[in-house]
């Protein structure tokens, strides 16, 4: 597996991004994505979060090695959003917060950010997401099931993401109706998932301040540092197949899966394990017969 460091850029116009990256699907660090100058990079703060929000219920998600055979892990216990940030704070932890929209509980806290928009409008600014977790805690090598562009900015803590084109599936084991990988690509088995020997991506490390564009449809593995969290927003498609695929994927593919995990269990796992190591062994045969 070969990974190239993410290029940073300061400053780009909007044309230059969408024309250099949006359309050819390149991912790319922007430092003033988010304005320096919005309120949340001095009002947020983990003793703000607790006085906002401390008593507030949430889910705690864990490893997600254990669950491949679902489309999202379940959460493995809950708690108040003010023991979780003791917890983070306190020693490394695989816990973290998944899609928890603090910025819905307190709409208030939507005004603390300030966006350059290089998309030309289609930032959905009003559906921004949180993500925090605990020093070493991971998110499995996915793909976001709606087909968006994502743009993730680190406000506290230091991420680090390695991303992979769509057209490397094959070669990350991707399983059938599923949009995570099979195999581990923290510690690969080369022999047993060959194909990670000829998948090349890109990684990224994310500091406060610092927004990570992640292309629609690409592949995306996240690694904790650092305790910390993130925002992200997203950005609809352009392209009609695009945003078909999305609501595919949203609307049939996951239900479809899931109704099939309930009926045929570890069988229909089993299945879809073996037609994702025939697909990544196909693909690294290929790539092993181009070298030769």
């Amino acid at each position: 597996m070969i990974l190239e460091p993410i290029e940073k850029i300061k400053k780009i116009s909007s044309e230059n991004f969408i024309r250099s990256h949006m359309k050819p699907r390149l991912p790319i660090i922007l430092e003033n994505f988010a304005d320096p100058e919005s309120p949340a990079f001095e009002k947020w703060n983990y003793n703000y979060f607790r006085q906002i929000a401390g008593d507030h219920i949430v889910n705690i998600y864990g490893s997600e090695l254990e669950s491949l055979n679902r489309v999202a892990s379940p959460p493995i216990a809950q708690t108040t959003f003010s023991e979780y940030l003791d917890l983070i704070e306190s020693r490394p932890t695989e816990h973290r917060l998944f899609l928890f929209n603090l910025l819905s509980i307190k709409p208030d806290l939507k005004k603390d950010i300030s966006y350059n928009d290089l998309t030309g409008g289609r930032i959905l600014k009003w559906l921004p997401f949180m993500f925090f977790g605990g020093q070493g805690s991971v998110t499995r090598n996915h793909i976001d099931i709606d087909m968006s562009h994502v743009f993730i900015t680190q406000f506290q803590g230091i991420k680090r993401i390695w991303l992979f084109p769509r057209e490397q599936s094959d070669l990350l084991y991707k399983l059938p109706y599923n949009f995570h990988s099979l195999a581990d690509i923290k510690n690969p088995d080369y022999t047993e998932f060959p194909g990670l020997l000829y998948v090349q991506g890109y990684e990224a490390v994310l500091h406060p301040g610092e927004t990570l564009y992640i292309p629609s449809g690409w592949w995306h593995y996240i690694q904790y540092e650092t305790e910390g969290y993130s925002v992200s927003v997203r950005a609809l498609p352009a392209s009609l197949l695009e945003k078909w695929n999305g609501f595919k994927n949203l609307v049939i593919t996951k239900n479809f899966d899931q109704m099939m995990h309930r009926l045929f269990k570890e069988t229909w796992f089993n299945y879809k394990g073996k037609k994702a190591r025939l697909r990544g062994s196909r693909a690294a045969r290929k790539h092993r017969s181009f070298q030769i």
